[in-house]
């Protein structure tokens, strides 16, 4: 089978960047097993809720759900088992130091598939406040109806 060229998005992570302020993104790859590369092939995974911590100096990706593979019998891992990223020795040392510092957190915006391996889009992430949040979403309506506004007088010249 021939390795597919491109870059094909299999999961985000939306509520990120309601959540957070995105300040830094990173490639990295991911450690896994046959049946769970076949499982995220399918789109059966989740990050939503995940997160990445460094422990022993590897990247360690918490909390992210591979559905298990179904003809993966004796093979399928536990879908919960913490992952290890695929990173430099001095790209975790600047992460760690990063997420070392207050407020900022390693978050996972996107998995996806490049040339055929198992990418994820690592962020260096602020936690926001709930006023930001409504900040934003005040904008986002403003926005929304300054398009609306736009299109109703587009077609009312005519």
């Amino acid at each position: 089978m021939p390795i597919k060229k491109g870059i094909k998005s299999v999961a985000e992570n939306r509520k990120a960047r309601h959540d957070y302020f995105i300040e830094d993104t990173y490639e990295c790859g991911l450690a896994l097993v046959g049946t769970e590369v076949k499982s995220i092939r399918a789109g059966k995974v989740n990050i939503k809720d995940s997160y990445v911590k460094i422990k022993n100096g590897e990247a360690i990706v918490v909390g992210m759900h591979i559905s298990p593979y179904e003809q993966g019998n004796i093979f399928n891992r536990d879908p919960f088992r913490e992952r290890k990223l695929l990173l430099h020795k001095r790209e975790i040392n600047k992460l760690r130091e990063l997420s070392e510092a207050d407020g900022y957190s390693l978050i996972p915006l996107r998995l996806y598939l490049k040339d055929g391996l198992v990418k994820m889009e690592l962020s260096v992430a602020k936690g926001k406040k709930l006023y930001d949040k409504r900040h934003d979403i005040a904008e986002r309506d403003a926005k929304r109806q300054i398009e609306q506004r736009r299109k109703e007088d587009r077609y009312s010249d005519r």
